[in-house]
């Protein structure tokens, strides 16, 4: 496999450097709050306490490792101008603080990136090139610009100075929450993981760390075991939906982190749905990665404080929607119900009556008279209702069949 970047022989980095990066990009990037949360906590059995990086102004970690390599670069080098591939939190780090610093800016973004985060990345006066499928596509077109045009490759993950700046939202936690035990990470490249396990570690060596995988896309859950990597699909989490582990990252990795966990898609569409629900925050794939993986295995952390990162909230508002929308589905908060009846006057009306009388909202209605097995003489009516929960839902089953008006609720795939 054609890996994101060449090989590096880069040092990992040290606590002293994260240091550096906390001192360096002070005041610049937010200090994000680390919250506990009493819901989520009585919820897994575990002291949750949450990291809110997408409060930050590009409403993720990015900004951090961005900024501390920026401030680094040479006198030359920024007038020369920098350039990088991402699928959207990336580069609206460097988009934003390059602009803010006066470097010349050139992003390129594969074609899956949302379009909210192209928009903001082209909002921070970036000149944007979409082009790849993957990231490894735009990395590879990345290269070939910043050769073209003598421009500063700054990456997304593979770089001390990023990795560095990464690190330094774990500082924070440690000082917030100075009860964590565990800590769980989203990954993609590496980066954030690899950047906070160098600084957590040297401060509290029994600290438990844990990275978290989409399931379609773990490649560093293959190399530490050993796997031949092997990955790929369509993610509701494109933050972390990276073909290729940094080598940097990956040695520091090795070294420091215990294990890394799979997030099943479903699972992160719930956590994505229970943070807006009860922490009013909203969160993008990636960014409710960490609390995907806790609710499919609490029992793993059980009687523990955990530390989870909340690292992006750059959602597309449809894809929310539909994810929110989704979430109610499951929940049996809104189903279909199809009423199977002859097709004779007033029974849409009867029907109509037992719904509202079972204290059932109707969404949409619709009668299936053609493509149906039932006789011709009979319909279905297609009902889209809001009920309470899923005991709601027999209540009215009970009350539809009580009425002569047998029924049944269309469940999701």
């Amino acid at each position: 496999m054609t890996s994101l970047a060449p090989p590096t022989a880069l040092a990992p980095i040290s606590l002293e450097d994260v240091r550096a990066a906390a001192a360096r990009i002070k005041g610049a990037v937010a200090e994000t709050p680390c919250l506990h949360s009493r819901t989520l906590s009585d919820l897994t059995g575990a002291q949750v306490w949450l990291k809110f990086e997408n409060h930050q102004f590009t409403a993720s970690f990015k900004e951090r490792g961005a900024l501390n390599k920026l401030l680094q670069l040479t006198d030359a080098e920024r007038k020369r101008g920098v350039i990088a591939m991402s699928a959207g939190n990336h580069a609206q780090g460097v988009a934003y603080h390059a602009g803010r610093l006066g470097i010349p800016a050139t992003i390129v973004m594969p074609t899956i990136t949302p379009y909210v985060k192209v928009r903001h990345v082209k909002a921070f006066g970036a000149n944007v090139v979409i082009e790849g499928d993957t990231l490894v596509e735009s990395a590879t077109r990345a290269r070939q610009l910043a050769a073209e045009q003598n421009l500063v490759f700054v990456h997304p993950y593979d770089d001390p100075a990023i990795m560095a700046g990464q690190g330094t939202a774990v500082l924070e936690m440690l000082q917030q929450a100075p009860a964590i035990q565990d800590l769980i990470v989203p990954v993609g490249g590496g980066g954030l993981i690899a950047g906070m396990a160098v600084a957590a570690k040297a401060l509290k060596p029994e600290l438990r760390i844990f990275g978290v995988e989409s399931e379609l896309y773990t490649a560093m859950y293959q190399e530490m075991h050993g796997l031949p990597v092997q990955v790929g699909g369509i993610s509701i989490a494109e933050g972390i939906s990276v073909r290729d582990i940094g080598r940097a990252p990956m040695d520091v990795v090795r070294r420091y982190v215990d294990d890394v966990l799979i997030a099943r898609e479903a699972d992160i569409e719930r956590a994505i749905v229970a943070l807006v629900e009860i922490e009013k925050t909203v969160t993008e794939g990636a960014g409710a990665a960490g609390l995907a993986a806790l609710i499919a295995d609490p029992a793993r952390f059980r009687g523990r404080h955990v530390g989870i990162v909340l690292s992006g909230g750059n959602i597309d508002t449809r894809l929310l929607a539909s994810v929110l929308m989704r979430g109610l589905v499951r929940d049996g908060r809104l189903a279909r119900v199809i009423v199977m009846t002859d097709d004779a006057p007033g029974r849409l009306a009867k029907a109509a009556g037992v719904i509202g009388n079972a204290g059932v909202n109707i969404v949409e209605v619709a009668h299936q008279r053609l493509f149906t097995l039932a006789s011709a003489k009979s319909t279905e009516i297609e009902f889209v209702v809001e009920a309470r929960d899923r005991a709601h839902l027999k209540e009215l089953l009970v009350a539809l069949a009580a009425a002569g008006l047998p029924a049944k609720v269309e469940e999701p795939d």
